[in-house]
């Protein structure tokens, strides 16, 4: 039964998700944050081919899928981690001129594959334990040629005359869940004795560091769908940096990065409207610095609107701000009893459950006094199941 399941096709978990929002690889930086803040997506695929050229066209429905293929994603927090650099906070205008693929360049290849929706949810398993991150799914009710022809530039989905979705690994962990009393008795059986613990290639800091040392955790983090966590000086949890967080931030926090410690950062980021003693502190540093020109990106009155004229999208574009909101143990940088931790003795259907209901990728383990352990990961939970059922075939 459970193999069964594995054979079923992707497509079935494409149901009902949106058409990927879309920006072209010759995109500049500013157009990807404005992009972002314009529709309110947590992520944007980007493209080989200009859909934004060509998508007004007949000519497009020609292009052929070598053409034009998903190259990988960007996101609010890749912005705000190129943004943290002091060479970009220094001139921040010419670094939203840019192009789009600098975002890029630091990714692992292989993030982003495509998949054709025939394909069986088992070889979207194994490609997913070979280091993919989503997978680019084309949705079966693909566009006429005459809605083609008259499809918004600026609103396009389209690419080869199709639109595609995201499957990520939560969409796995979520279809796997349903029927997770297949794979008995493994769910009932400990993260600790199923090996689902990492202790050794999680990232953490601690509560004094500069938050600036952990800027390349923090991009790494992203990649491997962790969180940074923060420590005191016994090595216990406080809180957690998390891109999912910082996703739901804006461009002002590179600033904040840059000149606060990882605790101040907690700080910050934590309330929805910084402290204004941050606000003066993280001022009063970049001016230290000489970072003046970085003072553009925490105007109180809009983050953005000083640096609108460095991109080629409008102002009212870069006025919008991102929908969407944060609630729950899903909001903010946590504190010890609002991270989403479990314990060495959890099952691993109680860690799936609690990781999908507040909506992360991670969980954390520690011991009763608060001591951090390691961390369990979508990547391991879907791992072990597919070795629960190679033991089964």
């Amino acid at each position: 039964m459970a193999v069964s399941i594995l054979s079923n096709e992707v497509s079935d978990l494409c149901l009902g998700k949106p058409a990927l929002s879309s920006l072209s690889a010759s995109a500049t930086v500013g157009d990807a944050l404005s992009a972002l803040k314009r529709s309110g997506d947590f992520f944007l695929s980007v493209w080989s081919c200009d859909h934004l050229q060509h998508c007004n066209s007949p000519i497009s429905i020609q292009v052929d899928l070598e053409e034009c293929k998903c190259v990988g994603k960007v996101c609010l927090v890749d912005v705000i981690c190129f943004l943290s650099v002091e060479e970009n906070l220094k001139n921040p205008g010419k670094a939203l001129q840019e192009p789009v693929s600098v975002l890029l360049n630091s990714k692992v290849p292989g993030l982003v594959r495509h998949l054709e929706p025939h394909a069986s949810l088992l070889e979207a398993v194994d490609v997913i334990l070979g280091g993919a991150l989503n997978l680019v799914i084309p949705l079966r009710n693909p566009f006429t040629r005459k809605k083609l022809v008259y499809k918004s530039a600026a609103n396009s989905t389209l690419h080869n005359n199709r639109e595609y979705c995201w499957l990520a690994q939560e969409d796995i962990i979520r279809y796997l869940l349903n029927s997770i009393g297949l794979f008995s008795p493994t769910p009932n059986h400990t993260v600790e004795s199923l090996g689902l613990i990492d202790s050794e290639s999680f990232f953490t800091v601690h509560y004094d560091d500069p938050a600036s040392s952990a800027l390349p955790l923090i991009s790494q983090s992203l990649i491997k769908q962790t969180s940074v966590a923060i420590l005191d000086t016994d090595g216990k949890l406080i809180g957690e940096i998390s891109p999912f967080t910082l996703n739901f931030c804006d461009e002002t926090v590179a600033a904040a990065i840059a000149t606060l410690s990882a605790g101040e950062l907690m700080a910050y980021i934590d309330c929805r409207d910084p402290p204004e003693d941050l606000l003066r502190l993280v001022k009063e540093r970049l001016e230290e610095r000489n970072l003046g020109p970085a003072l553009d990106l925490i105007e109180e009155e809009s983050g953005i609107s000083s640096l609108s004229s460095y991109s080629s999208s409008s102002d009212e574009e870069f006025g919008m701000e991102r929908s969407g909101g944060v609630s729950g143990n899903s909001a903010g940088v946590r504190g010890t009893a609002q991270t989403v931790v479990c314990y060495p003795w959890s099952s691993l259907v109680a860690v799936m459950i609690q990781a999908l209901s507040h909506r992360v990728s991670c969980t954390w383990v520690i011991e009763e006094d608060g001591t951090l352990l390691g961390v369990v990961t979508f990547t391991g939970m879907i791992k072990v199941l597919r070795e629960r059922l190679k033991s089964m075939a």
